[in-house]
């Protein structure tokens, strides 16, 4: 757990967001983003945009931890199931097969009201192991 809090604090974006790392193990994390006007569109829903950054990084964490060394996000594709409205998003993701190179990651995205948490996406991506960088 304590690594990934450093991993999201080198994010400069992650901290510009305001995301928080609840949950850690291997092949599994739960991301929360208190959300704010400025995260919504025009129709005070969630912007598409945030709901993918949340997919994006839960998805790399849950196959970064399955796998060993550095990892990026290869691909992920998103459907919005809904439209988001609440206080916060809860992204979370396991890894569902995790080989050498690569990861096959699933995410379900909540937004959370009074009423208590709602399914608003899922993403499915790959998360590829990085390639050892040549020194020039």
């Amino acid at each position: 757990m304590e690594m990934g809090q450093q991993v999201l604090k080198q994010q400069a974006f992650s901290t510009l967001m305001g995301t928080r790392l609840v949950h850690l193990t291997k092949g599994e994390v739960v991301l929360e983003l208190p959300l704010r006007e400025e995260l919504r569109q025009q129709y005070g829903f969630v912007h598409g945009g945030v709901l993918s950054y949340m997919a994006d990084n839960a998805l790399t964490f849950a196959g970064g931890t399955a796998m060993t060394g550095p990892v990026i996000t290869s691909e992920f594709k998103i459907n919005y199931v809904r439209p988001a409205q609440g206080s916060m998003l809860i992204a979370r993701a396991r890894a569902l097969h995790a080989g050498r190179r690569q990861s096959v990651c699933h995410c379900e995205i909540f937004v959370v009201t009074e009423k208590g948490e709602t399914l608003v996406a899922v993403a499915q991506g790959t998360i590829a192991a990085m390639a050892p960088r040549e020194e020039s």
